[in-house]
């Protein structure tokens, strides 16, 4: 696995953590950064997670 395939990876584990993090604050009622900030996380950070992850499959396949 090379460095860009590790960061790739990091980063889609950071965009998956918000993402299950603004599910859980906006099913709470009253997310502290409120509802559209969070909806806009929520928006940005499934397909970046999903970006990332497939990006840094692909990295590690083309490096073997």
């Amino acid at each position: 696995m090379s460095t860009k395939s590790g960061l790739l990876l990091g980063l889609a584990c950071v965009a998956a953590i918000a993402a299950v993090g603004s599910v859980f604050e906006l099913s709470s009622g009253q997310p502290p950064l409120g509802n559209w900030a969070t909806a806009i996380i929520l928006a940005l950070s499934v397909p970046l997670g999903v970006y990332a992850f497939v990006a840094a499959a692909r990295d590690a396949r083309a490096n073997q």
